[in-house]
């Protein structure tokens, strides 16, 4: 390989160690195999934590720690080029899982599959820890004395320390301290779960995805789905896409907006016709309730079909039927009765 320096030229005389040639060779193998790989933080994890992980994810996905030099020369020879956001990620105290499993769904197994340890100090509680009463292994001697700092009762019978009754030793949410650690180790109690920390995820060597935009809980996924499904039907309402949910909508809409403008522009039809006549009555009702007044030799009875359509409301409403769907224009009848109202 060749690396040109200024006007100098670097050429690598010694070939590469056969140890790093084989690591770089299974790390092309396994990009090849896999589709995705997750980046975890290896800073603090115990041997014991990761070997557990291996043998529990067996079959889902496969755990390898390398250099990152060797995972950019693997990814560049089966990619080609690295983009800049999948480069920088490369660094610090970080492995690698490769996987064919939804990424979302890989990371409910990383949750599912923590693995149990013994508490040290500092950490946190995930829940009420209690000293469960019974015999103990332990013999008498300055172990009682940290038992009765934390005021679990206690008793010797037969050799042995007996714990007299459950005892609360720390509360969810606490932080665990030395002497807490201690007797929760003596008493053989694992209470820490610890998983593994992800910290992203390199789509086939080209996109690099924080896990934050990964873990999100199935109830947002579904509030995100609605808000999605409710965006979608507004512009397909908007641009009038021709599906049949649209359609279901915009025909009733379209139909009763066209039956509008032609009753505007006193077009005859079918279904106009009684909304013209309606509108006819009541114009034409309104026009003899302003002339009757002034020329009372006409002899017009406004006032009596008035009240005959406030007991008929009256009378509809006492028979509490339900209403039909749709507007109706007028019955023959009322349209006949409005007009001869009028003589």
């Amino acid at each position: 390989m060749a690396v040109q320096l200024g006007k100098r030229v670097y050429v690598r005389e010694r070939p590469y160690p056969q140890k790093k040639a084989k690591i770089t060779s299974e790390l092309e193998d396994l990009i090849k195999r896999y589709n995705y790989i997750l980046l975890f933080d290896l800073h603090g994890l115990s041997a014991r934590i990761l070997h557990e992980y291996r043998f529990r994810l067996r079959g889902v996905g496969a755990i390898k720690v390398a250099k990152h030099n060797l995972m950019r020369i693997a990814l560049r020879r089966v990619y080609g080029e690295l983009p800049p956001e999948v480069d920088r990620e490369l660094f610090g105290e970080r492995a690698y899982i490769f996987t064919n499993e939804n990424p979302a769904l890989f990371l409910k197994e990383v949750e599912a599959k923590a693995v149990r340890r013994k508490a040290k100090a500092g950490d946190v509680a995930p829940y009420d820890i209690v000293a469960p009463a019974g015999p103990t292994n332990l013999s008498p001697g300055p172990i009682l004395s940290k038992f009765g700092k934390l005021k679990i009762p206690t008793r010797v019978q037969e050799g042995k320390i007996w714990i007299a009754k459950d005892s609360p030793v720390v509360k969810a949410g606490q932080q665990i301290t030395d002497e807490i650690a201690d007797i929760l180790r003596v008493l053989g109690v694992e209470p820490i779960y610890e998983k593994l920390r992800l910290v992203g995820v390199i789509w086939r060597g080209r996109r690099f995805v924080p896990i934050d935009e990964i873990a999100v809980e199935p109830k947002r996924y579904f509030e995100m789905l609605q808000q999605a499904a409710g965006a979608a039907r507004n512009l397909a309402l908007n641009v009038v896409y021709p599906t049949p949910e649209v359609l279901a909508v915009v025909l009733p809409n379209a139909h009763a907006r066209a039956l509008a403008l032609a009753a505007r522009l006193g077009v005859m039809s079918k279904e106009t016709l009684p909304m013209l006549l309606a509108r006819a009555s009541s114009e034409a009702t309104a026009l003899a309730a302003a002339i009757a007044p002034k020329a009372p030799e006409l002899g017009l009875q406004i006032q009596q079909r008035q009240q005959q359509v406030e007991q008929r409301v009256e009378g509809e409403k006492k028979e509490e039927k339900p209403a039909e769907e749709g507007e109706k224009g007028p019955s023959e009848e009322d349209i006949a009765s409005g007009l001869a109202s009028l003589f």
